[in-house]
């Protein structure tokens, strides 16, 4: 019985993980098993780390915010907590955007919350 060979659907698999294993350092992008572990590995990660990239985003946005209430003299939590208050519903991304590029527009923000936070308390 003559012997079989991988036929075109191996060919093809095979050639699927090698294409995205590309760009791969050393027998990672070369050899089939190292770079199929290599892709799925790199597959995880990208899944896990589309998730950490909104974490990271959204605590980047709160330093931004932070830094600009503390020159102001209030807390990060008094802020937020005043703009909820008088209700003023911006996200953090929108507030940070604020405070880098509209200072004046930011201490009306920081008035108005401070406002609303000492009448309740």
């Amino acid at each position: 019985m003559p012997r079989t060979r991988p036929g075109a659907v191996t060919r093809r698999r095979r050639k699927r993980i090698l294409r995205a294993a590309r760009g791969y350092r050393g027998t990672r992008s070369k050899l089939f098993k190292s770079a199929k572990q290599t892709v799925i590995k790199a597959g995880q990660y990208a899944y896990r780390d589309r998730r950490v990239r909104k974490r990271e985003f959204r605590a980047l946005w709160i330093i931004r915010i932070t830094g600009a209430c503390t020159t102001r003299g209030v807390s990060y939590s008094r802020f937020i907590g005043g703009l909820k208050k008088a209700g003023v519903f911006l996200n953090r991304k929108m507030l940070s955007e604020v405070a880098i590029a509209d200072p004046v527009a930011f201490d009306k923000l920081v008035e108005l919350a401070r406002a609303h936070g000492t009448a309740a308390a």
